[in-house]
């Protein structure tokens, strides 16, 4: 009698990834030190060479952050020891966190007391065009009960500051400086950047709590914070850091079966930028695929009726503006052009013509489609599986989009930072897998 054996072979490209994995994980140090030189290198060349003046106070001082991580992870390898407070790959962190983002960011609020903001002059900004705005929208929202400039109601040609291409939520953030800001110290304690900064670092606290992350791994910080897309978003802007970080509570409390508050968290998300909307069918799914069709039509549910209550009051005090500055001026409809132009693959190819137009639509639809098929053969069952797939999806959208920011890559770089605290949370208990 005789036994047959059957083997079982990884697939290649997983074996790859696989060997991969393992070659980082074996040298976490030499990982870390390419990262903090390649990130030193970047902030250097944005301090040179940047128009933005809050881009060039960026640099020059994230420079020394990332410098300082570099120098601290050589000396960790060279010496070859561990333990201790010192010794703690967590020492660069900090550092980053102190001089890339807190530093800078005290430096520009500061700075921008003097007022140079509004004038077309990009080299004496202190803060990008979306905190002016956002201020501006809550100013408006107080004082006409829509957050949005009536551009054919102007006496003069509309220009591209006049637009808000946000949703009514947003303007929350600017209602500090709206109601408590006019003189030079509360101007600055109601700057709209520390109201995103403050609202992300509660976000994070939030999905830590609701993931039951045991301890953040340094990649995951490295992702989530310490990336330059990240430090320098918190420093002369910060909306995107907000609203990523309220799509991770909105998930996290997905992944806790918790599905109606995950929805109403999620209107808010959307209800203040448009864009992230697709990551309510990644959520969507996960929670068809954890709870049922009875959970899934409470989600569904909880999130139309929540986006109607905070978008319709607003959009019938004056429908055109509503639609011009959220819908049209997003989508290049608008009555002036989007500045949204970075030279990601999706532009440059739709800049080649007509046919590049074509083209790069053509991608991102088969993009769009591609991912579907994916969440749909392979639904997530677990936290990280939905932040994977809302990652991929928004670094696709990001990158194939005509008119898009690259900026916008903080989205998926967050992202892939709370997947890794997701899957150590869940390997500490028993993680589903997708089917």
């Amino acid at each position: 009698m005789t036994t047959e054996r059957t083997e079982v072979r990884t697939p290649v490209p997983a074996a790859a990834l696989d060997r991969w994995r393992a070659l980082l994980a074996a040298h976490p140090l030499t990982v870390d030190l390419v990262f903090y030189v390649v990130c030193t290198v970047y902030a250097i060349a944005l301090a040179l060479t940047n128009e933005f003046y809050g881009f060039r106070i960026w640099g020059s001082c994230a420079a020394f952050g990332y410098g300082f991580a570099a120098a601290h992870t050589g000396w960790l390898i060279a010496t070859g020891r561990q333990g201790g407070l010192l010794r703690s790959r967590w020492v660069g962190i900090a550092g980053i966190g102190v001089l890339s983002m807190l530093l800078p960011l005290a430096v520009l609020v500061v700075r921008r007391l003097t007022g140079t903001d509004w004038l077309n002059t990009p080299f004496s900004w202190s803060a990008q065009p979306e905190v002016w705005v956002i201020e501006r929208s809550a100013s408006l929202l107080l004082d006409n009960g829509t957050p949005y400039v009536d551009v054919e109601a102007l006496t003069r040609a509309p220009e591209v500051n006049d637009y808000t291409p946000y949703g009514p939520v947003m303007a929350v953030f600017g209602l500090p400086r709206a109601l408590f800001g006019g003189s030079p110290v509360a101007d600055a304690l109601t700057d709209a950047r520390l109201v995103f900064a403050l609202t992300a670092c509660v976000c994070a606290w939030l999905t830590i709590r609701l993931s039951r992350t045991p301890r953040v791994p340094v990649r995951a910080a490295q992702f989530a914070m310490a990336c330059p897309l990240t430090a320098l978003t918190w420093a002369v802007a910060g909306p995107d850091l907000a609203i990523v970080g309220l799509m991770l509570v909105a998930a996290a409390l997905a992944a806790r079966d918790r599905p109606v508050a995950s929805a109403i968290v999620l209107a808010l998300v959307i209800s203040a930028k448009l864009i992230v909307a697709p990551a309510a069918v990644v959520l969507a799914v996960l929670v068809f695929a954890r709870l049922g069709g009875r959970a899934l039509a409470r989600f569904l549910t909880t999130t139309v009726v929540a986006c109607a209550v905070l978008n319709i009051p607003v959009f019938l005090v004056n429908p055109r503006a509503f639609v011009e500055h959220v819908i049209r001026f997003p989508a290049g409809l608008g009555q002036v052009t989007s500045p949204a132009a970075s030279p990601l693959p999706g532009y440059l190819i739709a800049s080649t013509g007509p046919a590049g137009k074509v083209a790069a639509f053509v991608l991102l639809a088969g993009a769009a489609a591609a991912i579907l098929v994916w969440l749909l053969r392979r639904p997530p069952v677990a936290g990280s599986d939905a932040l994977w797939r809302i990652a991929v999806g928004l670094g696709a959208f990001t990158l194939l989009t005509p008119a898009t920011r690259f900026g916008y890559l903080v989205y998926p770089s967050v992202l892939l930072g709370a997947m890794l605290c997701f899957r150590r949370a869940e390997a500490g208990g028993a993680r589903p897998t997708s089917s």
